[in-house]
């Protein structure tokens, strides 16, 4: 189906971009030319009547879709009782429902533990000091290409991209980063099947961090992101992985997975980790988890979370309208959005596939992912170059052909819509993609 390329940003949205220019911050990232107006299920709308299919969800946020009726139900009824007492100080019920229901989900044997937070920064903020505080180390091994937040311990974490850390040095000290398990770009040169056969590549911690750059013993934790998100939708091998777990269970670290963008339920599982057959020490959780309302969770096996009263705290974490809002979501992706994400996610991995046989700038590329977590790489050859530019401009292109997309990495564009989409809505966003990637490689002269 070919769409009608309409005049976008039209003259409303124009206006309020302009207005925002003066007085927000240059230092969000470059935004694309859209003004929403209001939102439902997967479609949106500018404030100049413009429908938009969305496969970016908020970046993996909105995972119930735009305003579901259940979720601003219970947003209502709570907010109605009382919007706000501190949990730092005081009790209320729906905190505790929605810890015991996380802590139910834990994607570890052990009983669990919760800390709740505003967002998904802090909640990896937490992780950290909980592991210092727990092992009575200072070292943390974090990964090349990944995105755990920008607060300055977070930040230190974080390796995806030089303008994030740029201009904020010193960092937090006692951060290392080592090369990420990527099969299709093998820390050892080998090809994908050869590196998924053979390579250990965790092996880099024993056989060159701990031997030239910091002790086993002196390290805290190791924090990955079970699919690296902003660093391109890595889906590493389940070997690496597993490597890991046991290098943690050799030296006494633990092991932090950050689920804040693969976690409740976007992959199919309500953790990513579970396709790994791996668990996890602490799992650090935002994003879907609330459908749009700030909240994140740093999650810990019972024996690990253990520090005294005043340790660690938040003033908003846990606000009691989020805590509604989440366990309306969390009801909504057990009871059909969990297994609707791995159906639909499956048909967009066919689709994109079926794609590489006459779009040149995929035929090379990377497809990969899992449940609504899909990662497809534009490149412009067999060895793989990135295709930055001729990324962005599919952004951009289609924009104008009602479809919000978002990249990462290099040259990669992921497929994150709503856990609740349909399939129609799946099959006119692919449309939509399809359209807009052939503009694009008919302007770069690759078809």
């Amino acid at each position: 189906m070919s769409v009608n390329i309409t005049t976008r940003p039209g003259p409303k949205s124009q206006a309020i971009i302009e207005r925002d220019s003066v007085v927000m911050t240059g230092a969000l990232t470059p935004r694309y030319p859209f003004v929403i107006e209001r939102g439902e299920g997967a479609r949106v709308w500018d404030v100049d009547g413009d429908e938009y299919i969305d496969f970016a969800a908020g970046i993996a946020v909105t995972s119930t879709g735009h305003s579901h009726p259940k979720v601003v139900e219970a947003i209502i009824e709570q907010a109605k009782k009382f919007i706000h007492i501190a949990g730092t100080d005081y009790y209320y019920d729906v905190q505790v429902k929605i810890a015991e229901k996380l802590a139910a989900i834990a994607p570890f044997d052990e009983p669990a533990k919760v800390f709740l937070t505003n967002s998904g920064t802090e909640a990896v903020e937490g992780s950290i000091k909980l592991a210092r505080w727990y092992t009575g180390r200072a070292h943390v091994i974090a990964f090349y290409g990944a995105f755990h937040g920008r607060t300055m311990g977070s930040l230190s974490l974080t390796a995806s991209k030089v303008i994030q850390r740029d201009g904020f040095f010193p960092l937090v000290p006692g951060v290392h980063h080592v090369p990420y398990n990527n099969p299709y770009r093998c820390l050892h040169g080998r090809e994908e099947a050869a590196c998924r056969a053979h390579c250990t590549c965790a092996d880099y911690i024993t056989n060159v961090l701990f031997k030239k750059d910091v002790a086993p013993d002196a390290v805290a934790a190791i924090i990955l992101e079970p699919i690296q998100g902003e660093g391109g939708y890595i889906l590493p091998d389940k070997r690496f992985v597993q490597q890991l777990r046991d290098i943690c269970d050799q030296y006494g670290i633990l092991l932090i997975a950050d689920e804040i963008q693969s976690g409740m339920g976007r992959t199919g599982k309500w953790w990513a980790m579970e396709h790994h057959g791996v668990q996890p020490d602490i799992v650090t959780s935002a994003k879907g988890l609330a459908s749009g309302m700030p909240l994140g969770a740093v999650i810990a096996r019972q024996h690990v979370m253990t520090w005294p009263p005043g340790a660690h705290g938040s003033t908003f974490g846990g606000n009691p309208v989020s805590c509604a809002a989440a366990l309306a979501t969390l009801e909504l992706i057990e009871n059909g959005y969990m297994a609707n994400a791995a159906e639909q996610g499956e048909f967009i991995k066919e689709c994109l596939e079926e794609m590489q046989t006459h779009h040149p700038s995929l035929r090379h590329g990377r497809i990969d992912g899992t449940g609504l977590m899909i990662g497809a790489e534009l490149v412009l050859d067999a060895a793989r170059t990135p295709a930055k530019e001729l990324r962005n401009r599919v952004e951009r292109i289609a924009i104008d052909n009602g479809l919000l997309i978002l990249g990462a990495g290099e040259s990669t564009l992921r497929f994150c819509p709503s856990l609740m989409i349909e399939r129609a809505a799946v099959q006119e966003g692919l449309e939509r993609f399809e359209q807009s990637l052939t503009q694009a490689e008919q302007e770069a002269g690759l078809l």
